[in-house]
């Protein structure tokens, strides 16, 4: 049986129940709202998220912005909450090691969620949109790889000529292009590929340079 879990990690979000503070509604809400359908299987729909919320359509759009502003944040928080449980869950002590770990963590519980899976089915070319281009989730995916690098090389179990904020980029860039392959033409996710890439790149960069 699948893990409902991933792409929720930790406490859900509450629903707007309760979700006016005086007469002024939050942003935090209106996003509660829209990830709690998002984790049910459902379609993001602003105008049936206004309603529930007591706004009206344009409030929503000023709180949140169009639609695919607040997908993207949902997304994003989703890919958050993921990457931390897998990271969590990584069992080598560093290095290289660790990375590649919690890397594959990730990805495999991305694409076993089952919400995540609903989106991609109804709505591929948002997904891709969302996902696949420059925007809040591959800028949340690059600061988690990111951050995970620093504290690597930081503690020195791990050196790199190049950058964390660089060298998570192309990390974020390749694993996508195989954890997705299903909606770029491919049939399967190529996970395994993508670990391949990402070992040999930080093997490259972990090796002492070559003088002349």
């Amino acid at each position: 049986m699948r893990d409902t879990r991933v792409m929720n990690t930790g406490t859900p979000p509450r629903t707007a129940d309760g979700a006016r503070l005086g007469t002024a509604l939050t942003r935090r809400a209106a996003i509660d709202a829209a990830t709690q359908a998002y984790l049910r299987g459902e379609a993001v729909d602003m105008s049936a998220l206004a309603a529930q919320l007591g706004i009206g359509r344009s409030t929503l759009y000023r709180l949140v912005g169009n639609r695919d502003d607040l997908l993207g944040v949902v997304l994003a928080e989703a890919t958050e909450r993921t990457f931390r449980r897998a990271a969590a869950g990584a069992t080598p002590e560093g290095g290289v090691d660790l990375v590649l770990d919690v890397i594959n963590r990730f990805m495999r519980a991305v694409i076993d969620a089952e919400p995540l899976q609903a989106l991609c089915q109804r709505e591929p070319l948002v997904f891709i949109r969302l996902a696949l281009l420059p925007g809040a989730v591959e800028q949340i995916a690059a600061k988690l790889i990111a951050e995970m690098l620093q504290t690597e090389v930081t503690a020195g179990r791990l050196e790199a000529s190049l950058p964390a904020t660089a060298l998570s980029q192309a990390i974020v860039r390749m694993c996508d292009a195989h954890l997705y392959a299903p909606l770029l033409g491919g049939t399967e996710p190529e996970i395994d590929t993508a670990l391949d890439l990402v070992a040999a790149l930080l093997s490259h960069l972990n090796r002492p340079p070559v003088r002349a």
